[in-house]
């Protein structure tokens, strides 16, 4: 009889999949791992918010954990779990060393969400007003941290194929240490389009995004100042609906019903209101990984007009399920040409439901995920042995956020 193999996940917050396509993306996880008979427990520093899952309802037992305290290393020897996901790089740096040391053997695996170097290097491009080169990420601060991270780790989930092409080629990072794993959705069929809302039962355009993500937060003003006086122009009646969690009051503060212009805050059923609208819009000019609002929108049969950095590595050359244009005018002309022709409208939708089933087939990762640490589980030593780098980085002298953790803890306890 095969030994139940347990899983801990080391969340940077509690998952809150109707809040951001992180907490989505946490919960396939979960699910996939799930499905393939790992106990599961979910370990987070981060406070309880009122929007997170109820993990209990999935089968995982819910830990909170301490920052800089011992307490972690008697729980996690108690524990002695299999394998480890520390969710993005910060959570490895609190955590990875402990791990480490307490659990040797456990298999380390980073979920990356995105890369954050990218999404860091290419804000601080775009608030220069200079053009992103790749060389921007060689001198990014944060770059040496989660480079350092994932060297650190056995095996890091990598979302974009963009982001897959960085790290190798950028970075110089070994193939056997990354694992390309995109969003992961269930195929859709011309059933399911049947099911969704018709042209004409839908209206307006909408934006959906958690306003603690800065490129949210920088799409909206763009939107508002840019691109939403030009649509005006074209179609007086237009109105688009702004959803997002944690609008902070300078988001409430571009709420304008006269221009058609609405702030609607916390989205009760973001898939409800997705399906209802006619279009999406999202005009994001920096971030980096996968767009979950652009994969919701595909879902809900629901075309968008989106930017080249928003499509990025999401539709493997296939035609948009809408349109993609960084000229703000050519954007605005195409989004009121898409909203009124049904016949374009159609044929997008259609072209979203290709993406989705060629892109993010559930079926076509989840079974390769879990043979891929069935054999890291099977040989890790092995697979240390070739990752020089990653020992080096575990080595006593480079372990800063070690020391810094135990003066914090002495320190606490004084």
């Amino acid at each position: 009889m095969n030994q139940i193999k347990k899983l801990l996940i080391i969340g940077f917050v509690w998952p809150e999949p109707n809040s951001s396509a992180a907490g989505g993306r946490m919960m396939q996880l979960i699910s996939i791992f799930k499905q393939n008979g790992f106990e599961i427990t979910f370990a987070s520093p981060a406070l309880d918010s009122d929007f997170m899952v109820d993990l209990s309802e999935f089968g995982v037992e819910k830990k909170s954990i301490e920052l800089n305290n011992s307490s972690f290393d008697d729980f996690v020897i108690e524990l002695n779990p299999d394998v480890v996901l520390f969710d993005r790089f910060m959570i490895e740096e609190q955590f990875g060393w402990r791990v480490a040391e307490n659990c040797p053997k456990a298999i380390r695996l980073l979920d990356t969400e995105d890369l954050h170097c990218l999404r860091t290097a290419r804000q601080k491009a775009f608030k220069e007003n200079r053009t992103f080169t790749l060389n921007d990420l060689l001198s990014e601060e944060v770059a040496k941290r989660e480079i350092a991270s994932i060297l650190r780790c056995d095996l890091s989930f990598i979302i974009s194929e963009f982001e897959m092409k960085v790290l190798k080629e950028v970075f110089k990072i070994d193939s056997d240490l990354l694992y390309y794993l995109p969003f992961l959705v269930y195929e859709m069929s011309d059933l399911d389009l049947l099911k969704l809302p018709l042209f004409e039962e839908r209206k307006n355009f909408v934006f959906i995004g958690n306003f603690l993500h800065e490129p949210n937060w920088n799409t909206v003003q763009h939107l508002k100042e840019s691109i939403w006086p030009l649509i005006k122009k074209q179609f007086s009646e237009a109105v688009l609906e702004v959803y997002g969690a944690y609008p902070s009051q300078k988001v409430l503060q571009l709420h304008q019903p006269k221009n058609g212009f609405f702030i609607m805050g916390r989205a009760a059923d973001a898939n409800e209101v997705v399906k209802n609208a006619r279009i999406v819009l999202a005009p994001i000019r920096f971030g980096a990984g996968l767009k979950g609002k652009l994969l919701e929108a595909m879902q809900c049969g629901t075309p968008s007009i989106t930017t080249t950095i928003g499509s990025e590595a999401m539709y493997a050359n296939l035609p948009w399920n809408g349109f993609i244009s960084d000229d703000i005018e050519t954007f605005a002309k195409k989004a009121v040409e898409l909203y009124h022709d049904e016949n374009l409208w159609k044929q997008a939708q259609k072209n979203g439901v290709a993406i989705v089933n060629e892109c993010y087939q559930l079926s076509k990762y989840s079974t390769a995920l879990i043979t891929k640490i069935n054999s890291l589980l099977n040989d890790s030593e092995s697979h240390r042995l070739q990752n020089f780098m990653g020992s080096l980085l575990q080595h006593h002298t480079l372990k800063s956020t070690k020391y810094m953790a135990k003066w914090i803890e002495a320190k606490n306890k004084n």
